[in-house]
């Protein structure tokens, strides 16, 4: 089994995917007006309508409702990437940190509200686990 994409439910895609493109730097691949993939890395996030769940499941999702998923990005530098992206980072949960597994964490809100997490590997045995 391999793990094809995760997919963010917005009302306004757009808006979601003009963030998503700024923060990966990946551009996105539109299929129609309401789903759009940005491929990161060996994985896609996926950032469509309600209607793309509706064909098969009408009132299946509600978009910008998830408070239980991250959304996580590795980078090169994330202390880089926070000053890079401070002009599109509209709600920052917490600035650069150092957890106690190694990885330097900033976690932000995209535009609907979920919870990303743009981390870098930042002790010895962090960068081991990444390859790097």
């Amino acid at each position: 089994m391999d793990l094809a994409s995760i997919r963010l439910i917005t009302a306004d895609v757009p808006r979601l995917v003009a963030f998503y493109e700024r923060v990966t730097g990946a551009a996105a691949r539109w299929s129609t007006d309401f789903f759009a993939e940005l491929v990161v890395g060996s994985t896609a996030l996926a950032v469509a309508g309600p209607q793309s769940v509706g064909l098969l499941a009408p009132d299946a999702v509600e978009p910008a409702a998830n408070r239980s998923v991250l959304v996580e990005f590795l980078v090169e530098d994330v202390d880089r990437v926070r000053a890079d992206l401070g002009d599109v980072l509209d709600e920052i949960v917490a600035e650069p940190t150092t957890m106690p597994w190694g990885n330097r964490s900033l976690l932000v809100r995209d535009p609907d509200g979920n919870l990303v997490n743009i981390f870098t590997p930042s002790t010895a045995a962090a960068r081991e686990r990444f390859g790097r």
